[in-house]
């Protein structure tokens, strides 16, 4: 068995692309560098909470997308999937990085204030990290990924330089929404969400055991995540 599976795989495909667009039209009517983003977060707290959350959803779900792409393009090129594979994975683990900075922003700017947040962003926006010397992945892996897929015909031409076109999403911490981030969310949407829906057309129909068996465990998952937070 190949993990992700079809169904794993084909679900992340859509549901992916999806949240992060989500997230970044929710928070696109807001200025796009961290002091304005600061404050929206605590003049408008659900609307930045729900933004702020999707977009880092969506980018969790996409290690199962690419990984569901890297399998198809390994079939005609492997080393090709193996360069792509590694670089898009690497920069979904930066953007997550991005979101538990961003949460301990918003956090500091609810609790201490807007300009005290502010300040102690702008005092440690050029702290060097691991993540900084890796930057160059977030960007970078779209285009390869692109490029691998569509010389192994994972994706035509046009879906491949939409799939390009992440890589012109602006990247770091608190970055709202700006033109560039819009295409290149909707040219993931583009790209995946096609291919996702083709992949789950073509699995088997689930066994009435295995459906009889996803209830409890989306309950034990369910409960075990609302325990999670108590810790």
């Amino acid at each position: 068995m190949r993990f992700p599976d079809g169904w794993v795989g084909g679900t992340a495909l859509v549901v992916g692309p999806v949240l992060l667009l989500a997230g970044t039209l929710l928070r696109a009517p807001f200025d796009f560098f961290f002091p304005e983003q600061l404050r929206a977060a605590v003049e408008h707290p659900g609307l930045m909470t729900a933004a702020y959350t999707a977009f880092l959803a969506g980018n969790v779900v996409m290690w199962a997308a690419v990984a569901a792409v890297v399998q198809r393009i390994g079939v005609k090129r492997p080393g090709w999937a193996a360069w792509a594979g590694v670089l898009v994975t690497v920069g979904l683990f930066e953007r997550v990085f991005h979101a538990g900075v961003d949460q301990a922003a918003f956090n500091a700017a609810r609790r201490r204030g807007v300009d005290e947040a502010t300040r102690l962003v702008a005092d440690g926006y050029q702290e060097p990290h691991l993540f900084s010397f890796l930057s160059f992945t977030v960007l970078a892996g779209w285009f390869v990924l692109a490029i691998a897929a569509y010389l192994s015909g994972v994706l035509g031409k046009t879906r491949a330089i939409a799939l390009a076109a992440m890589g012109l999403l602006p990247i770091g911490v608190l970055k709202g929404t700006e033109l560039l981030s819009i295409v290149g969310t909707v040219g993931l949407c583009v790209a995946l969400v096609p291919l996702g829906i083709q992949v789950l057309l073509q699995q088997p129909r689930p066994t009435k055991k295995a459906v009889l068996t996803a209830v409890p465990v989306a309950v034990g998952l369910g409960a075990l995540a609302v325990l999670s937070t108590l810790g």
